[in-house]
């Protein structure tokens, strides 16, 4: 006995809920995912913490700004900023790293009104305890002037630090870390801020 296809595809259809149109293929990706995290480091302490941030976020890495691409940032609705502070007490370029440029070069040229952004920094609270992270103050600054909206805001208990232009409103303006005396504390920091993201809805 034969068979007409013609006359079985549309029963083959309902059976198999259209199996003859061609399914694309999907990929599982989640908001975390899709949250870059952006660093440069002197030392290499900036990219320790920002290892931890991007392990808890669940990205496979992160990247030094002055890599980053100025096209993707301007695509991103949020993204993950850390720097560490080097040229203590000055009042722009306080990162020592690729940020002293990329700021006053790159970020003038773009709009990122509406975008969410998440600041760390990294500091000795000992030893330059008068300018404690004043690098991710910077990044605050800067990044609101552009029209960023600033997530993760976190309490300066549990610090030995005596000033921090990383302090906003009684605030830190983000995550605030110490690889040369809190070491111990930074993943797990790191691990609770991310929480404190989602919580807030940065993701």
């Amino acid at each position: 006995m034969k068979f007409s296809c013609v006359a079985a595809l549309p029963l083959l259809s309902m059976v198999d809920g259209f199996a003859f149109v061609p399914q694309k293929a999907t990929t599982s990706s989640t908001a975390l995912d899709a949250t870059p995290v952006y660093y440069s480091t002197s030392t290499g302490n900036t990219e320790t913490v920002a290892g931890y941030i991007a392990a808890a976020v669940g990205d496979d890495d992160a990247e030094d700004i002055g890599d980053a691409d100025d096209d993707t940032i301007k695509g991103l609705d949020s993204m993950i900023i850390g720097a560490p502070t080097w040229h203590t007490g000055a009042e722009e370029e306080r990162s020592g790293t690729s940020w002293d440029e990329w700021l006053y070069s790159n970020l003038e040229n773009m709009d990122l009104s509406g975008k969410k952004v998440a600041i760390f920094g990294v500091g000795d609270q000992a030893s330059y305890a008068d300018n404690f992270c004043d690098a991710a103050g910077e990044l605050y600054d800067c990044f609101t002037a552009k029209g960023a909206k600033v997530f993760g805001m976190t309490s300066t208990d549990g610090y030995d630090h005596s000033e921090s232009k990383a302090i906003v409103d009684g605030k830190f303006v983000g995550l605030m870390c110490d690889e040369d005396n809190q070491y111990d504390d930074s993943e797990p920091r790191a691990k609770a801020w991310v929480e404190q993201l989602k919580e807030e809805g940065f993701f």
